[in-house]
C-alpha cells in the first residue's frame, strides 16, 4: 500500500487500483498506457520542476505530450523553469522515478495540471510505484492536489 492509495483511503476517494507489467524503457507512461490498453490523453505523468527561484513544483500532463517549460513557469509566477534531477525528485516525493504519484507525496508542493483534465471523468495516474495506476475521478484529484488548470502540454513531436 502506497502513500497515495493510503490517502485515497482516509479521504474516502472512490478510486480503482491497475497493476501492469511495466516496460523499462524510461517512457514510463507510455508503457502504463500501453499495458492497460489506455488512451494515453486519459494517462497523465507526474513531473518535478524547479523554478528560477529553486522552488519545487509538480505538473502532471497527458503521457502522449511535452511539458511546455516556458508556460509552466510563467503559470507558477517564475520566468524559468527546469525539469528537477531524478534524485532530488526521489528525496522531494519519497517516490522513485517511474512510480512519482502526485498524491502522498512527502511534502505538498504547487502543483500544475494540464488544462486537457477538465475534459475528462476519469484520469490515470501513478499510484506511487512502477507497474501501479490509480483511476479516479479528475474533480478528486484536482481538489485532492488544490491543483490549478493551465495548458502546459504541447504534442511531442513540436518544438
Amino acid at each position: 500500500m502506497t502513500p497515495a492509495v493510503r490517502l485515497l483511503q482516509a479521504q474516502g476517494i472512490v478510486h480503482a487500483l491497475h497493476t501492469y507489467a511495466c516496460d523499462d524503457d524510461g517512457d514510463w507512461g507510455m508503457s502504463a498506457a500501453r499495458a492497460l490498453e489506455l488512451d494515453p490523453a486519459q494517462v497523465f505523468k507526474t513531473l518535478l520542476l524547479t523554478l528560477d527561484d529553486r522552488r519545487p513544483m509538480v505538473a502532471l500532463i497527458p503521457v502522449n505530450t511535452r511539458l511546455d517549460l516556458k508556460a509552466a513557469a510563467a503559470a507558477g509566477n517564475g520566468r524559468r523553469a527546469g525539469m528537477t534531477p531524478p534524485a532530488d525528485a526521489e528525496r522531494l516525493t519519497g517516490y522513485v522515478v517511474g512510480g512519482i504519484s502526485p498524491l502522498g507525496q512527502r511534502k505538498v508542493l504547487p502543483t500544475l495540471v494540464d488544462a486537457s483534465a477538465e475534459t475528462l471523468p476519469r484520469i490515470f495516474v501513478s499510484a506511487g510505484r512502477r507497474g501501479l495506476q490509480l483511476e479516479l475521478a479528475a474533480t478528486d484529484l484536482l481538489r485532492l492536489l488544490q491543483a490549478r488548470l493551465v495548458p502546459i502540454a504541447r504534442p511531442r513531436n513540436t518544438r
